[in-house]
């Protein structure tokens, strides 16, 4: 089983900016995300659109996310 709850698109922008990331720019739901020290990352959902365990896993991935940061 995975650490990782299905959860909506919103609520996982809300941890990445707590974490430290900003929208660099954004078109459409398209929003590029960005932190010192990492890659750009592409965050392409909308915001109720829900997000499953194994996406999450390779958002955390790419982010540094955690499931404590939900």
């Amino acid at each position: 089983m995975s650490d990782w709850p299905s959860t909506r698109a919103r609520r996982v922008l809300q941890a990445l900016d707590r974490i430290g990331w900003t929208i660099k720019r954004q078109r459409a739901s398209h929003r590029i995300l960005a932190r010192d020290g990492w890659a750009d990352v592409v965050f392409a959902f909308h915001d109720g659109e829900e997000i499953g365990p194994r996406m999450l896993a390779r958002i955390a991935k790419q982010t540094g996310l955690t499931p404590d940061d939900l």
